[in-house]
């Protein structure tokens, strides 16, 4: 069961997708969870699969379009502002909470990639929020400055940021906007591409796999100076108390970041391996995600049981 639905980010329309549990009865309550997709994609991809998925276990679950992004409203077009994104998790709850039959007390976030960062970096200060997962968690500031292996110098950023500013003043006088690739397009891939990244290209713009009218992999390209300085992790040590699953591939190259969320929690926590999947293996293989689905289930019905 999946209906269109729309709410407010400030003046930003979203569009949102909510799947409900097949047995639904709207005179009961549920838990629910708001379901943020990774950096260039949209609802319709990974995010279709674990909402159909969460309601297929029993959840009230709430797909969207990040701001500027996909059906969802925002000016100027493929922003990527990390902290607008944050503020779009927020307002998914927001609307959770309009839903006469969400329980107010049992709601929940998930990410995926970066909207896993996203996701745990809005449930350090939206105490609504009681448990959190991440899903090949990235944490996009740091994807940004180092790269997706980890290894960018200061002084490759410190390039990146001087690019940046000489592109903002060509903008301001007159300049047609730069964009740039989440993941790389055919003719960029070369033999220092990471192996995720060559997976992302396949799964992002192949018509047999996740290619979508409304992903058209690209984002400002000024907009990277505010990733430079975002971190989702930062503060996950002293306000991160509810808790956190984190589900990863075995063989992904952004494990180093999965981990490091884990590591870095001091609450109720959990590192769940998929020996043998890779990144984007959690993204649309159904082997793979069945798994994550089963063990996600499981984790929500604990971390988002009834108290009374």
């Amino acid at each position: 069961m999946k209906k269109n639905v729309s709410f407010k980010n400030w003046n930003n329309e979203m569009a949102g997708h909510l799947y409900l549990p097949d047995d639904f009865d709207e005179n009961k309550t549920y838990a629910a969870v708001a379901i943020c997709h990774p950096g260039g994609g949209v609802k319709e991809q990974t995010s279709a699969l674990y909402g159909a998925g969460m309601a297929a276990a029993g959840f009230v679950a709430l797909t969207f379009d990040a701001s500027h992004q996909g059906e969802s409203g925002g000016e100027p077009r493929l922003v990527d502002n990390p902290y607008e994104r944050t503020e779009d998790v927020k307002c998914a709850i927001d609307y959770l909470t309009t839903l006469p039959y969400v329980d107010r007390q049992r709601m929940g976030a998930i990410g995926a990639c970066a909207g896993a960062g996203y996701a745990i970096f809005a449930t350090l200060t939206d105490r609504r929020i009681k448990a959190v997962c991440g899903i090949c968690c990235t944490n996009p500031g740091a994807s940004t400055r180092l790269g997706w292996l980890g290894t960018r110098s200061v002084a490759a950023q410190i390039k990146r940021l001087d690019e940046i500013a000489e592109q903002r003043t060509d903008e301001a006088n007159g300049a047609a906007p730069k964009y740039i690739h989440y993941v790389p397009e055919k003719d960029e891939i070369d033999a220092d591409t990471p192996s995720d990244m060559i997976e992302a290209h396949d799964y992002y713009r192949n018509p047999k796999r996740a290619l979508h009218p409304n992903s058209p992999n690209k984002f400002r390209f000024i907009m990277q100076a505010n990733r430079m300085t975002f971190d989702a992790y930062e503060f996950i040590p002293t306000l991160l108390d509810r808790p956190l699953l984190v589900i990863a591939g075995s063989k992904a190259e952004s494990l180093w970041q999965s981990k490091l969320a884990v590591e870095l929690s001091n609450g109720p926590k959990e590192l769940y391996v998929l020996e043998g999947a890779g990144h984007f293996d959690l993204y649309d293989n159904q082997l793979y995600i069945d798994r994550a689905l089963a063990k996600m289930a499981a984790f929500f019905h604990d971390g988002l049981r009834k108290t009374s």
